[in-house]
């Protein structure tokens, strides 16, 4: 046996394509369009560069008890990690180890059965219906534990609270992890069921909403016990997991939570006259809640419409992928740049 047969073969997750090309409009990775504000940018420039040589505070308390703040919640029902990713990763680590199979959607972030095989975790992935919707009598069998987005992703379907409910009510001896990277475009948050759910789990990310993807940070939302569990695991093998400058700007962002609902409305706004625009063009899309749309032309082929838009500076997502392979998944961005995308779709598919 050699040395190449002791290591760990994984199938990585493909993150949305970073190009560098010039006048680019970039509607393929969900980023916020709009800046993160003032008080974000005064924070960089107020920060104190000689902070840098020191390691940042391990807790991250301030930042921590103004997210507590934000959601009526205590400090210590706080985690914070490098981005919802490394959120997420830790939060399969600690909480999926039973031994029967994690559940989750068949169409949802790709991210999750890479989890899986790196831990060698038994894994379930549940088919949406025919309206890209969760089957919630689906997840009433045992598992070592539930997680999907809401709103999912990339199908942008919303799902109420009873809905959740009903799951965690089926699952009580299993945690439910309720990835909420878009809540904020459409939807109500499960903050307000954790006080009566003791194995609910919701995980945030500052990437979207707060339109901070570049400093990459996350967030995860529970009960005490779990929190705490959470940074046992974390701790076992990095105690420093958010930088000084980042701890600063999460804050500030907290501080100017107003201006930055302010931008979701606009996102929002832009998303519906999205919808109505390309439904004009023939497109079919579920109802989306999210910052995205997941459209689908029924007589133009999604891989040629999205080579066609790359051709022209535009750059949406394309899943080459059973079931998903002729829909794009188009981040909104701008009214501006999205009236553009509307220009082109309409030249191309007509």
């Amino acid at each position: 046996m050699s040395w190449r047969d002791k290591l760990r073969d994984v199938e990585p997750y493909q993150a949305g394509e970073q190009p560098k090309i010039q006048d680019l409009i970039k509607l393929n990775t969900n980023e916020n369009p709009y800046d993160p504000g003032l008080k974000v940018k005064e924070a960089i420039k107020n920060f104190d560069h000689l902070h840098l040589s020191l390691y940042p505070r391990p807790d991250a308390d301030d930042l921590k008890h103004s997210i507590a703040l934000y959601h009526g919640l205590k400090d210590e029902q706080v985690f914070l990690g490098n981005g919802s990713d490394e959120v997420l990763a830790l939060t399969f680590l600690t909480c999926f180890n039973g031994s029967d199979p994690i559940l989750f959607p068949d169409i949802s972030y790709s991210f999750y059965p890479v989890y899986c095989e790196l831990y060698q975790m038994d894994y379930k992935m549940l088919p949406l219906n025919s309206r890209f919707e969760i089957v919630k009598e689906d997840y009433y069998q045992s598992n070592s534990g539930i997680i999907f987005p809401n709103p999912n992703a990339p199908t942008g379907v919303l799902v109420d609270l009873d809905f959740i409910e009903d799951i965690l009510k089926h699952n009580q001896k299993s945690i439910v992890v309720i990835d909420e990277a878009y809540i904020d475009f459409g939807g109500k948050s499960a903050v307000s069921l954790l006080d009566k759910y003791e194995n609910l789990l919701i995980i945030q990310t500052f990437s979207k909403f707060r339109s901070l993807a570049g400093i990459r940070l996350g967030v995860a939302l529970g009960n005490k016990e779990l929190v705490s569990r959470l940074y046992d695991v974390k701790n076992s093998f990095n105690s420093y997991p958010i930088d000084s400058l980042a701890q600063v700007i999460g804050k500030a962002s907290m501080e100017d939570s107003e201006y930055i609902k302010a931008n979701a409305l606009k996102i929002i706004e832009t998303r519906e006259y999205t919808k109505k625009e390309l439904k004009k063009l023939g497109f079919v899309m579920p109802d989306s809640q999210a910052n995205f749309i997941f459209v689908k032309h029924p007589y133009y082929n999604a891989e040629d419409l999205f080579m066609k838009l790359r051709e022209r500076k535009i750059l949406v997502r394309y899943f080459k992928k059973e079931k998903i392979d002729q829909y794009l998944r188009i981040t909104i961005g701008t009214r501006q740049q999205m009236e553009r995308l509307i220009e082109e779709v309409k030249d191309i598919v007509s």
